[in-house]
Order: structure tokens, then C-alpha cells, then sequence
């Protein structure tokens, strides 16, 4: 038997079908941002978890004030930090763009700033560890890039790098500039792929990624329906499969993209039936790669090249 739930969000209808056992776990997915009051500033916001949980590890933001499109001044970049504090984050890594086209950000620029900010969190009595790292747009000759600092790895270990897509593609050879970071000793963190049209599309090429050995970052925020129903719809799909591994917040500002994990971390709690395994993707994980050592991750479970991943959880046909 199967069970069909209409529910009005947002002034659409969306329909959900599935196994009587998986009503409320759909339920939670599509419709998180009015179960777990997500749409709240840095302001408002106050931790939703029901119990004590480990300082927290943000593995991507951009906090450095005036080298990317994150904060343009200093004062929002200690905003940023204040917010992050309060939600329970201790750690984070600033991760400018870099290779994006419009900027380059090379190790020892990084590296500045993240000096400069330190002292400003200091003179504030700002409680936050500031770690290098950069959002590295793919490109050929990746590794050439790292080990010249024309880039930075996370926390300038070199085992970790922080690798983003286009936004709507996936670019020819990309498996092959992945493969020679493997070859040099670095593992590809693959940022927020959710957020990808064409992975969207074709969930079986994040699959493959994957199985090759990279790590997927999603973006707490797309978790929690903030960046549209595609991204929170296609993020919770991949955590029920095992094919992503940390949560990170990706934030630019303390308004509209602020450094906050708890609310996901709460949300992917409810969608894997599982604290536990939630909150290693916000401490333990991003701690290990912080440190630079390897990871045992559990096999994920392969996507078939015959169902999209709407076909596969929703069980949606084709036209």
C-alpha cells in the first residue's frame, strides 16, 4: 500500500508518496523549514538542540572581510564570528574563493588575513579558532597549484582541498584532475554539490565521486530549505544514502547567510534517525580532515544509473 500526503508550503502543493514507514521521514525532508523555524538571523537565533552536544567545526565560510564576496568590512567579520560562537561553533575555516575567475587568493595572501582577523577576535575576546583553507574553483593542475601555495588545503595540511563546481555543470575531465589530487596525497572535499544543477539532474555522477573516494560537503543551510527546494530535497537524498560526510555553512554575512550548524545539525538528526551519526559530521569528521588524517567512512550506498534520485526516493517515472 502507499500513502499520498498533499501539504500547502509556501503556496505550492507538493505531493508525497512512498511506504507507510517512510511517510514521516518525507514528511520532515520537504518540509523542514516550517518544522524547525529555520528562517532566523544571527539576531534571533538561539540552539534548538534538546541536549548537550561537542563544540561544533565549520569547515567552509568566508569570513575574511574584503577578499571574496563575503563580509566587506571587519566589523561584519567579527559579527560573523559573535554569531558563530553563540550557535556552539568553535572552529572554522576561512575559505575564500580561489581560481573562480575573479579571485585567486594565494596561501600567503590567505594567510594575512587570517592574521589580521585573529588579532581583531583577540582584542574582542572572541572565543573562535581561525583555521586556513580556500574554495577552490576546479581547474587543471590542481595539485601543481597546491604544492606552488598559489592555493591553500584545509588547515594547510595538504591531505584535505575544498573543490567547487560551476554552478549549473560539471566540467569535462573533471574526474581526472580529481584523480591526480588522489595521486598526490589529497583527498577532494567536494563543496556544497546540492547545490549543482547538473548533479541534480544525474545524481549518479556525485555517486561515482563518491566511490572514487571524495568527500561531500553540504551546506547546512540547503538542509533547512534556505537555498530551495531543489538543493534541501537533493541534500537530504544524499544523506540518506551515505554519500555525504560534513555539514558546513558556507556563510558570507550574519543576516541572510550566517555561520550557523546547529539547525541543520538538528534536521539532519530527524532525517537519519540518528544524533550520533549527525553530529560527526559537525565534530568528528571536519576534525579529522582539520588534522589531516584519514578517514573510514562506511560505503555508501550506490545510486542506480537507471532512477534519478527523485524516481529512486519518491518513486517518481519518468515522462
Amino acid at each position: 500500500l502507499y500513502h499520498a500526503g498533499r501539504i500547502a508550503r509556501k503556496g505550492m502543493m507538493v505531493y508525497l508518496i512512498g511506504h507507510p514507514d517512510q511517510v514521516k521521514n518525507k514528511i520532515l525532508a520537504s518540509f523542514a523549514p516550517l518544522r524547525f523555524n529555520f528562517f532566523l538571523t544571527c539576531d534571533a537565533k538561539t540552539s534548538k538542540l534538546g541536549r548537550k552536544h561537542e563544540p561544533l567545526i565549520d569547515l567552509h565560510s568566508h569570513i575574511l572581510p574584503g577578499v571574496d564576496d563575503g563580509p566587506s568590512r571587519i566589523e561584519i567579520s567579527l559579527k560573523m564570528a559573535q554569531c558563530a560562537v553563540a550557535d556552539g561553533i568553535h572552529t572554522l575555516v576561512a575559505t575564500p574563493h580561489a581560481f573562480d575567475g575573479t579571485s585567486r587568493n594565494f596561501l600567503p595572501h590567505i594567510l594575512m588575513h587570517i592574521g589580521r582577523l585573529k588579532k581583531k577576535l583577540t582584542e574582542n575576546q572572541i572565543p573562535l579558532t581561525i583555521c586556513p583553507g580556500a574554495e577552490v574553483r576546479i581547474h587543471s593542475g590542481m595539485d601543481n597549484s597546491l604544492k606552488e601555495g598559489k592555493t591553500a588545503s584545509i588547515n594547510n595540511t595538504g591531505h584535505y582541498m575544498l573543490v567547487e563546481f560551476p554552478h549549473h555543470m560539471v566540467l569535462p575531465g573533471t574526474r581526472d584532475v580529481l584523480f591526480h589530487l588522489f595521486l598526490n596525497g589529497v583527498t577532494p572535499v567536494l563543496a556544497h554539490p546540492e547545490r549543482n544543477l547538473t548533479l541534480q539532474r544525474n545524481p549518479r555522477i556525485l555517486a561515482e565521486l563518491v566511490n572514487m573516494g571524495c568527500l561531500v560537503q553540504l551546506t547546512a543551510m540547503s538542509i533547512t530549505g534556505e537555498l530551495g527546494h531543489d538543493a534541501m530535497e537533493y541534500a537530504h537524498f544524499l544523506l540518506k544514502e551515505g554519500q555525504a560526510h560534513v555539514i558546513a555553512t558556507d556563510s558570507h554575512n550574519a543576516e541572510n547567510r550566517p555561520p550557523i550548524l546547529s539547525t541543520a545539525l538538528e534536521a539532519t538528526a530527524h532525517i537519519l534517525g540518528d544524533m550520533v551519526a549527525a553530529e560527526a559530521m559537525v565534530t568528528e569528521t571536519p576534525r579529522k580532515i582539520l588534522e589531516g588524517k584519514p578517514l573510514k567512512l562506511p560505503e555508501s550506498e550506490k545510486t542506480s544509473e537507471q532512477k534519478g534520485w527523485r524516481e529512486k526516493w519518491f518513486g517518481w517515472k519518468k515522462s
